[in-house]
């Protein structure tokens, strides 16, 4: 996972699509990494989903279950439960695989299963591509934008009603 990581916070639209850099997670222990990784697996209020090429990591999507009066990963104090997709992926030589849709999809599958209609994510308002993987995923923008950590960002859902 670090290894993801690294090469995901290192790619050069990271500045508009992670809160964190590379240095800032080069500082991090190796427990740091078992945890998450663990954390992720483990279900609950987090789920983390891989996309693999033989034994390589090539692709990752982290779904964080929020509950009502929780303050969210941009500081926003939540009115009601929400699941948001975050630190999204996909290594350059498996883009255009379809990794990113089977990620996405296993996201909307897990969410739905933990009750949720909807799933949610945001977006730096210049982050264009991802814009489109978004919507080609069957994300809506909501009409909410805000200025988060990394800027101007742009709310989007999708429906899981269908699931």
């Amino acid at each position: 996972m670090c290894e993801l990581r690294l090469r995901a916070v290192s790619d050069p639209v990271a500045s508009i699509a992670f809160l964190t850099t590379r240095e800032q997670e080069l500082e991090r222990d190796p427990e740091f990494w078992d945890e998450r990784a663990a954390g992720g697996a483990s279900g609950g209020s987090t789920a983390m989903f891989v996309a693999e090429d033989g034994d390589t990591w090539v692709g990752s999507v982290t779904v964080l279950v929020r509950r009502a009066g929780e303050i969210d990963h941009t500081g926003r104090r939540l009115p009601q439960g929400r699941a948001d997709v975050v630190g999204v992926y996909v290594a350059p030589e498996a883009r255009g695989s379809g990794a990113i849709d089977a990620l996405l999809d296993a996201a909307a599958r897990w969410t739905a299963e933990q009750g949720f209609e909807t799933l949610s994510l945001d977006v730096h308002v210049d982050n264009h591509r991802a814009q489109a993987v978004y919507r080609r995923a069957g994300f809506v923008a909501t009409g909410e934008t805000f200025t988060g950590p990394i800027g101007a960002e742009l709310a989007m859902s999708r429906s899981l009603r269908t699931l």
